[in-house]
């Protein structure tokens, strides 16, 4: 078994829509970040890698690359699964916490881990979605950004 943690930030700010775990939870504003910034399945992305042992999302989709804008997270996540696999690994379960002040996930929970379970090629069981806020602390207390932490768990593969 391993584990492996992930975290990404992104500010608000962006043009429209906002997206987590590729589910559009806001159609009238969105996060700022070079590919659509889906902090969920950016920092799901982390933990699978780190998991893997094979570095986080930087070092293979770098935001300094032309070729990563404006890129579909959810497409990422399935690379960063490929790559998983390919390392003998299964993914055993995920867990995200989202963490917002006014954005709302509760009301999407059901899609988003619909998504995440798609793109991860694992059961909707295997799957957790949570949120938070803190409370008014904060950037993210101030509304100013969403935050995301995975953690996944793997287990060599039965194949």
């Amino acid at each position: 078994m391993r584990t492996g943690f992930g975290l990404d930030v992104h500010a608000l700010g962006g043009s429209p829509p906002l997206l987590l775990c590729g589910v559009i939870v806001d159609d009238t504003r969105g996060l700022i970040g070079t590919s659509d910034a889906d902090v969920a399945a950016h920092a799901l992305c982390d933990a699978l890698l780190g998991a893997a042992v094979l570095g986080d999302i930087g070092t293979h989709f770098p935001s300094g690359r032309g070729d990563f804008a404006d890129a579909d997270s959810m497409d990422l996540l399935a690379r960063v699964v490929e790559m998983v696999l390919a390392e003998g690994l299964a993914i055993a379960h995920v867990d995200v916490t989202i963490v917002a002040q006014t954005v709302r996930v509760a009301p999407h929970r059901d899609a988003m881990i619909g998504r995440l379970a798609e793109a991860l090629r694992i059961d909707r069981s295997l799957v957790s979605v949570k949120a938070t806020t803190t409370d008014g602390l904060g950037v993210i207390g101030r509304d100013e950004g969403v935050a995301a932490m995975a953690v996944a768990t793997l287990h060599s593969s039965p194949e």
